[in-house]
């Protein structure tokens, strides 16, 4: 016979949390019935009289009572709080083994991180790229993207996390595949998932990232941006700020666009007939440039990837996952300023730019030859992600 270890559910959380949150339900239960149904011993009753006991009674509803629920509410919204954080564990959990068992080589590291290693954090940026887009990545490094030192230090300082996001090619540890694991040796700035890379699978690609980032960072917003698209960090971390209070939030330049069931077009929607009538437009959802979500929707799309269905289109998927939820959809512009003079006059007039990219292009146009220039004239300043207070 040995010494037993506590067991663990299927699921990666410890019975012994499990018998400590029961026990201490059980008190709390006991403390709150003799708070609300403590009688009076009736000889105390009998030596008072019916004047004064009337007077007690309206004493008591009028203060004690209200005291008392005051106090139940913060007990309450305690145990919610602790029941919010144990389902947040679990979902990661959940999600963390998930990413283990289906993990290519490339991969199979992210999943087996051990829960509560995951680092707290602010906000973590995914930068969407592909294998032909180095240059793309070069332009954003050298304009808005902090790197190397600089990348460290946004992380202990701010706690930002801003990976490119990537998968693997469908020959896993191909030529492409080498050029990615050189250029992360070099700048240690990529987060590697368990895709494989295709201009058709953007909505699976967006779902893995997200699950991943969950497993990995405890944040309290997961942002996804093009990479082709100017950026102003300190801008992205005050508008956030505003709203970190709030538990399911989804932030970005809301819209509704047509549903596009024409075969051969930009945007095609095989499931056109899903949103009713020809001619009809979706539901209202972020575009798809950039965009974040606070953590309980991330972790949301963590538990439920294999079941939430992926549109033709990433950003009406992203939409289409949380219509039917209670979840406050935030209209922001500034995350969605055209280049110059737009943003330039944004700026003169006191609501300087959070994103900027051009609509025509669905991006920054030409955004290797130009990302410099945009910064130059969109930017908010190198040094203000470092002065921005959040």
């Amino acid at each position: 016979m040995g010494v037993s270890r506590p067991q663990k559910a299927a699921n990666g959380v410890s019975t012994r949390w499990v018998y400590v949150f029961c026990i201490a339900s059980f008190f709390l239960g006991v403390v709150v019935i003799n708070r609300f149904w403590a009688i009076p011993d009736p000889l105390d009753r009998d030596k008072v009289s019916p004047e004064k006991h009337r007077s007690e009674e309206a004493s008591f509803q009028t203060g004690d009572i209200l005291s008392q629920v005051s106090q139940t509410h913060d007990v309450i919204m305690t145990l919610d709080k602790t029941i919010s954080s144990l389902e947040m564990q679990l979902a990661a959990a959940r999600a963390a083994k998930g990413d283990s068992e289906e993990a290519s080589p490339v991969v199979t590291k992210l999943g087996t991180e051990n829960l509560k290693a995951r680092r707290k954090v602010f906000f973590v940026m995914g930068i969407i790229t592909a294998f032909s887009s180095r240059k793309r990545r070069d332009s954003i490094r050298e304009t808005w993207m902090p790197k190397g030192d600089g990348l460290l230090k946004l992380e202990n300082e701010k706690g930002i996390i801003m990976r490119f996001v990537i998968g693997h090619s469908a020959t896993a540890g191909g030529v492409l595949d080498r050029a990615i694991d050189a250029e992360d040796e070099q700048h240690k700035d990529f987060l590697r998932l368990n895709h494989i890379e295709g201009y058709h699978e953007l909505s699976s690609k967006t779902q893995i990232y997200f699950s991943t980032a969950v497993a990995k960072w405890d944040a309290d917003f997961y942002i996804k941006v093009d990479d082709d698209v100017h950026v102003n960090l300190g801008m992205v971390g005050s508008t956030l700020a505003r709203h970190r209070s709030k538990p399911r939030v989804y932030i970005g330049c809301m819209k509704s666009g047509p549903v596009l069931g024409q075969k051969g077009v930009k945007y095609h929607e095989p499931e056109y007939w899903k949103f009713g009538e020809e001619g009809n437009k979706y539901f209202r959802h972020a575009t798809g440039q950039i965009y974040a979500i606070s953590k309980d929707l991330a972790t949301y799309i963590s538990v439920n990837r294999h079941i939430l269905h992926r549109y033709a289109n990433e950003d009406v998927s992203l939409g289409s996952w949380f219509i039917g939820l209670d979840v406050e959809h935030i209209d922001d512009r500034s995350l969605c300023c055209g280049t110059a003079p737009d943003c330039e006059w944004k700026a003169q007039a006191g609501n300087p730019c959070a994103a900027s990219f051009d609509w025509s292009c669905s991006g920054v146009c030409k955004s290797v030859e130009r990302m410099g220039e945009v910064h130059q004239r969109c930017g908010e300043g190198d040094e203000a992600i470092w002065h921005t207070s959040f």
